[in-house]
């Protein structure tokens, strides 16, 4: 395997929430414990944003209609998400692995990567991490699951493979002979749509994708195939990145006229956060923090924030904007100057795009629609592309 000795020697911890969201209301309802649960909308119209282990044994997913999963698992118990409580518990663990961590990224609200690379010749890893683990369990109550190896993409299919209330530990000459067992749908960043390419190619384990030439990987799928390739053979450089030191990201606009048009000034607000969220993205970044700043026609200047779970998702954040704007406007002035600002700015993927700042479950299907639409701007532009009211407001 082409490694460097750096890479080759890293140890790479991955910590994993099992079942977070569904665990959370256990610990809010312990009467609850043992019985299949579902969190997310419970119409018929809603989408199961997650699914104890009780109810996964009937074949109930996450990001499956609620009508469906109902029907597979009849006695479900049905909780709306309460996002507060789950930002909370996320907050606990956060604080007790921050204190005992050398370097922590946080990927999600309930997965965790640390660089424990060096700590081998003071404290044994293994050690480490089983201690850990038994503090976030002593002090939260939630089960916890950890994958421990030399990069991260395999210390989190480590984690994945020994859910729920697992452990495994994944060492460097283990890890091609780990790898290549396992189904191709299980390297993460492989979806169901490019599972399904690969079966038909006859590509069915990580082991044969990993034998083809990387060459015709590259030709097939372009730099996707590269990181295919890349992965499968368990090459995976990338660093554990704790929270940027940027603080936040922020726009603002300064009116050629005063204005007390209601429409123009959300629609301002709106294509704003679309920007900044689109940048977020870009730059790999969540925001856990949104804060409006207003300044009327006497230039008196009045913020406002509201707190949320990590997200770079443009419908949670201006759902976010808007309410703190109706909450901070005083209609009886006009208004010179607003601005937006993103701040609590944490390193990683978001997974918790499944609530809205109400609470309510979203569509699964806006993440893939932020990912056409980045791509449009990344090739033609960032004002290439955006809501339509905004164009009609010529913002």
């Amino acid at each position: 395997m082409d490694q460097t000795q750096s890479a080759f020697d890293r140890q790479i911890l991955h910590t994993d929430l099992d079942s977070f969201f569904t665990s959370v209301e256990v610990l809010r309802q312990p009467q609850l414990r043992g019985r299949p649960l579902l969190v997310g909308g419970s119409s018929d119209r809603g989408v199961v944003a997650a699914a104890s282990y009780e109810a996964r044994r009937f074949g109930v997913r996450a990001a499956m209609p609620m009508r469906l999963a109902r029907r597979l698992c009849p006695e479900a118990t049905v909780i709306k998400g309460d996002y507060e409580s789950y930002g909370h518990y996320s907050n606990m663990v956060t604080d007790i692995l921050t204190e005992r961590a050398p370097v922590l990224e946080k990927a999600s609200i309930d997965e965790f990567y640390i660089d424990m690379t060096g700590m081998e010749k003071f404290v044994g890893c293994l050690q480490w991490a089983k201690e850990t683990k038994e503090a976030i369990v002593r002090e939260t109550g939630l089960s916890v699951s950890w994958g421990l190896s030399n990069t991260k993409t395999v210390s989190k299919m480590a984690a994945n493979e020994n859910k729920p209330n697992g452990a495994l530990y994944v060492r460097a000459p283990e890890v091609q002979p780990f790898l290549w067992q396992l189904n191709v749908g299980k390297l993460p960043g492989v979806g169901e749509k490019m599972a399904h390419t690969l079966r038909c190619m006859g590509v069915t384990k990580l082991g044969t994708l990993a034998q083809i030439p990387r060459r015709l990987l590259e030709k097939t799928f372009g730099k996707t195939g590269l990181f295919l390739w890349d992965r499968a053979n368990g090459i995976d450089p990338s660093p554990v990145l704790p929270s940027h030191q940027q603080k936040s990201m922020s726009k603002e606009m300064t009116f050629q006229t005063d204005t007390i048009d209601v429409q123009l000034l959300q629609g301002t607000l709106s294509r704003m956060v679309e920007t900044l969220a689109y940048d977020l993205r870009k730059s790999g970044f969540c925001a856990g923090k949104v804060t409006v700043k207003v300044r009327y026609s006497d230039f008196q200047t009045y913020t406002r924030q509201v707190t949320l779970p990590a997200t770079s998702s443009d419908h949670q954040l201006t759902l976010a904007a808007l309410k703190v704007f109706d909450a901070l406007y005083n209609r009886r002035l006009m208004i010179r100057l607003v601005g937006v600002s993103l701040g609590k700015l944490v390193r990683g993927t978001e997974q918790l795009a499944l609530f809205d700042a109400a609470g309510d479950v979203v569509s699964s299907k806006l993440p893939t629609l932020y990912q056409k639409t980045d791509r449009i701007r990344d090739r033609y532009g960032e004002h290439k592309i955006g809501r339509a009211s905004h164009y009609q407001l010529g913002i």
